[in-house]
């Protein structure tokens, strides 16, 4: 089935071009080219690397196993293999918006499209009742997400309460799907019941699961309008006009539930240029409410991400990317699409939607719809430890101005991080640090690297052959790859 992400994600890669002002940068290089990295730009600390719980920890959530393969960097055992942990730090935990209860004779109209594993069951399961501690409020549904929240904190993920779809009972077809021409579908008396629904639960997971979320976003991508009473998964359209009401009303919800640390995020719009729409459609005191804007990567390579970067600094809000993904399951389009969003947009994180997926495409880690059995590891995986497992919380986020290389400067360690992404015939790029102070590399002027080409062999291959020439590196890239190089010794 041809999903709406799908359609963006094959509309947005066209030609590996990012666009700045009237000028089009491309995304790849073609021939052997030199790549200056500039200290001196100042895009912020890095955050880190994320993903959505739902669905697939809806599935595998009380897995172990996975929970160190996704939120860890150590070497985790998995289908008679040991696999690089990606080192993930952020995790997204949908609020769900499902239920099977009958309210009053009313229950959930579901779409005849949504698996059972889409379905997210919310807390708030009877309108009746405002009590978190009353019958209204199930606080033992969705076991498995609530799980994989759980070892993700544990292992020292931060966190962000999201929701794709109001409960089921605050929509005017009572589907969580949408509305059946796509229009708004959260009926007015319950924008305060939604940010409650958020709110309350916030403050639960901080009492009774040692979840302290950092920010909330009452949003998933609602100026978009193909949320529909068919649709496979949960979403709602909620017009910008209504948007800023829910905010407003969100945080006088955080601070009736004594949450003064907890932050708005939103709109988690579809696409760069409608997320700037949407931004600047706020007024002041709106904008005042948001703390963090959220974007979502589905334009691919288009879009105006300079713009929305332009709109949301000068604001003085944090950036981020909080869902991308894509069907090229080699992971080139996406490595490809992440340094475009590093050398334009400069987000301060990064998230993947769903790390597990029916899709091998969309995937890193497949698995069976029908079975719900997991199953082969993609070269998406490997693309991603690239940047993950390298590219960590704390560092400072570099410009290389090109779309295909990504750079970050660990002051402390003294530590060069370039990840460059090569989706022509082979290549070699030179990387210029004359800018740096003092670039050493190890001993002898060694720089290790580590290679993942889907089409070949190399899975995350490390490798210690290259050498320092001066301040100058220069790096053999085989035809569709992607290479992470580590150069240490280097002062700014």
């Amino acid at each position: 089935m041809v999903t709406r992400r799908t359609v963006l994600g094959a509309a947005g890669a066209t030609a590996g071009l990012a666009v700045t002002g009237n000028v089009l940068s491309g995304g790849a290089a073609h021939a052997d080219a030199t790549i200056a990295i500039s200290p001196t730009a100042d895009y912020g600390s890095w955050e880190g690397w994320g993903t959505s719980l739902a669905w697939w920890a809806n599935v595998f959530g009380d897995r172990d196993d996975f929970a160190d393969i996704f939120f860890t960097t150590r070497s985790v055992s998995y289908n008679g293999s040991t696999l690089p942990g990606l080192g993930l730090n952020i995790v997204r935990y949908n609020l769900g918006a499902c239920s099977g209860n009958s309210v009053n004779g009313e229950q959930m109209v579901a779409s005849p499209n949504i698996p059972r594993f889409k379905q997210i069951e919310g807390f708030w399961q009877d309108w009746r009742n405002t009590d978190p501690a009353s019958s209204a409020w199930n606080w033992n549904v969705d076991a498995k997400q609530r799980a994989a929240l759980v070892k993700a904190t544990q292992r020292g993920a931060i966190s962000e309460l999201f929701a794709n779809s109001p409960m089921w009972w605050m929509c005017l077809n009572h589907n969580p799907s949408g509305a059946a021409g796509g229009g708004n579908n959260l009926q007015p008396w319950n924008y305060a019941q939604h940010a409650a629904h958020l709110a309350i639960t916030a403050r639960y997971a901080r009492d009774r699961w040692g979840v302290n979320f950092r920010t909330v976003d009452p949003f998933n991508e609602p100026s978009s309008s193909w949320w529909n009473a068919s649709g496979t998964q949960e979403g709602c359209h909620i017009d910008a006009s209504i948007q800023r009401t829910v905010l407003a009303n969100l945080q006088t919800e955080l601070d009736r539930q004594g949450l003064t640390g907890v932050r708005i995020s939103a709109s988690d719009e579809t696409s760069y240029d409608l997320a700037r729409t949407t931004w600047n459609s706020f007024d002041a005191t709106t904008k005042g409410l948001v703390r963090q804007v959220n974007v979502h990567g589905y334009q691919g390579s288009g879009g105006r991400r300079d713009l929305l970067y332009n709109d949301v600094r000068a604001a003085g809000k944090v950036l981020w990317n909080s869902e991308t993904g894509d069907s090229d399951g080699t992971g080139l389009t996406m490595a490809r699409n992440l340094c475009l969003d590093w050398t334009w947009l400069h987000p301060t994180a990064w998230c993947y939607w769903q790390v597990m997926d029916p899709s091998a495409g969309w995937a890193t880690i497949a698995y069976d719809p029908s079975t719900l059995a997991p199953g082969a590891v993609q070269p998406k995986y490997y693309v991603l430890a690239q940047f993950t497992r390298h590219i960590r919380p704390g560092m400072r986020i570099l410009n290389t101005g090109v779309g295909n290389a990504a750079a970050a400067y660990d002051s402390a360690a003294r530590r060069l991080v370039i990840v460059a992404v090569n989706t022509d015939a082979a290549q070699t790029l030179t990387f210029d640090l004359s800018s740096f102070g003092q670039v050493t590399g190890g001993t002898g002027g060694q720089v290790p690297r580590w290679t993942t080409v889907p089409s070949g062999g190399d899975r995350y291959t490390q490798r210690t052959d290259l050498r320092l020439n001066g301040k100058t590196l220069s790096v053999p890239f085989p035809a569709g790859s992607v290479q992470t190089l580590q150069i240490d010794g280097v002062t700014a």
